[in-house]
């Protein structure tokens, strides 16, 4: 049986890159590109890659871009938009829990909860992490982004949603689960055949110190922590709970 980020993305590979946080990829590769140092030799692991927005823009600059998604309907799309570009770059049907690479990626980016941390269990979304760790080179680079668990401790995500209206997928929070800090809800979309669809979902909101204790254990030597504003992503921002969303930058 499909899980729900399955069916979510089966046939939504046109709408996807309506969303509003999809809207804020230039300002996202701008801050990648200086915590690579501009270093174009760089090859680069898009994880959760989606319709290919990060892999295609930092490709434009001149880096070299793998990504990997588990919704072929996704990948499609990303493949087009690369030939529309002329550019070249592997996307690829991957399981980003079982991933084939070893010490072969310079760099790694997992952007606007692509796989991680939609998982159905926290080990799910540990092998998600483990999985990318194992397949970039030692001193490489992981930038990511998740779910900022200090936020709905604050603020109600429904009112979040609710603030942010706008076209595409609709969210209704049902109950945030303080024990396992998961947030359960139902999301109602229509795809891109114009067929509407309502997926029970979950999702897994984490605390910076749990985020730091897991890349830590995966021989992680460095984890910085900010807030990540769509599109404006820095290091200027303090991670707070005003942030729906924590960005990520851990070094091997």
């Amino acid at each position: 049986m499909k899980q729900w980020y399955e069916k979510l993305f089966d046939n939504y590979g046109k709408k996807y890159d309506k969303e509003i946080f999809t809207q804020g990829t230039i300002g996202e590769c701008d801050f990648i590109e200086k915590e690579l140092n501009y270093n174009k030799s760089l090859i680069i692991l898009d994880v959760g890659c989606g319709t290919g927005r990060h892999s295609i823009e930092l490709s434009k600059r001149g880096y070299m871009l793998t990504g990997i998604d588990l919704s072929e309907s996704q990948l499609e799309k990303a493949r087009e938009k690369a030939i529309a570009n002329n550019l070249r770059i592997d996307f690829l049907r991957h399981d980003a829990r079982n991933l084939p690479f070893e010490n072969r990626f310079d760099a790694a980016i997992m952007l606007c909860e692509g796989g991680f941390p939609l998982m159905e269990t926290d080990e799910m979304n540990f092998e998600i992490l483990k999985n990318v760790t194992k397949s970039i080179k030692n001193s490489a680079k992981l930038i990511f982004t998740t779910l900022n668990g200090l936020f709905p401790l604050h603020h109600s995500i429904n009112e979040f949603h609710g603030e942010n209206h706008h076209e595409g997928a609709h969210y209704k929070s049902e109950t945030f689960d303080l024990m396992t800090l998961r947030d359960y809800n139902i999301t109602t979309l229509i795809d891109d055949d114009g067929n509407e669809h309502k997926l029970e979902c979950n999702e897994r909101y984490y605390v910076p110190s749990e985020i730091t204790w897991l890349l830590k254990s995966l021989g992680f030597k460095k984890v910085e922590i900010f807030g990540a504003k769509i599109g404006a992503y820095s290091r200027e921002d303090k991670l707070t709970t005003e942030d729906y969303e924590m960005l990520v930058v851990a070094e091997k």
